[in-house]
């Protein structure tokens, strides 16, 4: 079963703020079922995206599983932005966590999808 949306995002910021990156919640979503996305900016003007990975992988539908948005690569802050008001165009019950680390270091790595 699922951690519902609104308990994974609480434990996920406090890792964020643990490992001493700043994360904050930029978008409140369904606190049951939103898919969310995580938005890591690099601070030098880009960021990388990562958004829930399809339904249909395996593991997915008991744990929360992330792949790479926007092919993977490091966008322009903008792009990013844009991206995420479309998502929210589509859905309005998706999260958005902004976490902000210079390294460049998102926490997922127990829940990306396998490429």
């Amino acid at each position: 079963m699922r951690l519902k949306s609104e308990i994974w995002v609480k434990a996920y910021l406090r890792r964020c703020r643990l490992e001493g990156a700043d994360a904050l919640l930029v978008r409140r979503g369904d606190a049951d079922a939103g898919a969310i996305y995580i938005k890591l900016s690099r601070l030098d003007g880009t960021a990388l995206l990562f958004g829930p990975a399809p339904a249909g992988l395996a593991g997915a539908r008991e744990d929360r599983l992330w792949e790479p948005c926007l092919k993977g690569k490091p966008a322009g802050e903008a792009e990013v932005d844009a991206f995420l008001e479309r998502q929210v165009g589509f859905d309005q019950d998706i999260w958005i966590v902004a976490v902000e680390d210079r390294a460049g270091r998102h926490f997922l790595d127990d829940w990306l999808a396998p490429p």
